[in-house]
């Protein structure tokens, strides 16, 4: 035996002998099914286990592509023509003041706003009528995730068109921004002359969600609103809030803001989950008369 096998304690030998067990299970371990954070991960000494580590650093990985992935436009037009959400040649396609990514990045203000060739082009194809000739207008940005915009973009307006259908709105041509943040759909909203903007963005991606696209809906869009003028509805994709739900509740919020002329702080989603009814109970006190 050498001095240096003298100084291994018998616990670390133990350890370190072949088929030894080596990771200590968290006890609360079970509360791992209730969510996709990472909790009771277990430890290997002091440190995480090699396979939570490697996996962090996978998410990590796969966040960050997915700030920096380019959308592919015609293909996503090519996706809403075969979902039956509009024909390609429909949709308009626009860029935001911000040129490239880097400046996309460390510009948010640039995000927020047409380049101007784009206002141009809206100009040209709508004119400055002040009257509000469409219903509703629907933007589709890249955000800080093209990747859930391809993944999730053209499935949900599938879904969210069965439901609207029937109001009878009239629909804007639907517009595709590059390198857009949210309040550009406010500017785009007043160019085409909708009463209502919805935009599609693809949300900040977290270390469990890569691919989690936002809604926001503003009434009477025009440049200079703010976040208190529009309302939000987070996480869509199948592992987050599913394409029927989102749908369910965003056409809510639609036809609300339709009925009352608003959005924003002061309408709120009043929506049960999904097929779920509302529970209207009786007042105990007043008896079942």
């Amino acid at each position: 035996m050498t001095m240096d096998d003298k100084n291994i304690s018998p616990q670390c030998a133990e350890n370190a002998s072949p088929g030894a067990e080596t990771v200590t299970a968290n006890p609360w371990e079970a509360l791992r099914r209730f969510t996709a954070a990472r909790i009771a991960l277990g430890r290997s000494g002091v440190s995480l286990p090699t396979q939570p580590q490697l996996a962090f650093q996978l998410a990590h990985a796969q966040a960050r592509d997915a700030v920096h992935l380019p959308l592919d436009v015609a293909a996503l037009k090519a996706q809403l023509q075969e979902q039956g959400v509009c024909a390609a040649q429909e949709v308009l396609d626009v860029q935001s003041a911000a040129a490239d990514r880097l400046v996309y990045l460390q510009r948010p203000d640039f995000g927020r706003k047409l380049s101007e060739p784009s206002r141009q082009q809206l100009l040209e194809l709508f004119g400055t009528q002040p009257q509000r000739r469409y219903d509703v207008g629907l933007v589709i940005a890249d955000g800080l995730s093209a990747l859930a915009i391809v993944r999730n973009a053209a499935p949900f307006l599938a879904e969210l068109m069965k439901r609207i259908a029937p109001e009878g709105w009239s629909m804007a041509p639907p517009v595709i921004v590059q390198q857009g943040r949210v309040a550009v759909a406010d500017e785009i909203g007043e160019l085409l002359g909708v009463k209502l903007v919805v935009i599609l963005i693809g949300e900040r991606p977290g270390l469990s969600s890569p691919d989690s696209m936002g809604l926001y809906l503003t009434w009477m869009p025009a440049r200079g609103l703010t976040d208190a003028s529009r309302n939000c509805i987070s996480n869509v994709r199948p592992e987050g809030l599913p394409y029927p739900e989102a749908a369910y509740k965003l056409h809510y919020l639609m036809a609300q803001a339709h009925q009352r002329s608003l959005s924003g702080v002061a309408l709120k989603d009043e929506t049960a989950s999904e097929g779920e009814a509302l529970d209207v109970r009786r007042n105990f006190l007043l008896g079942d008369a």
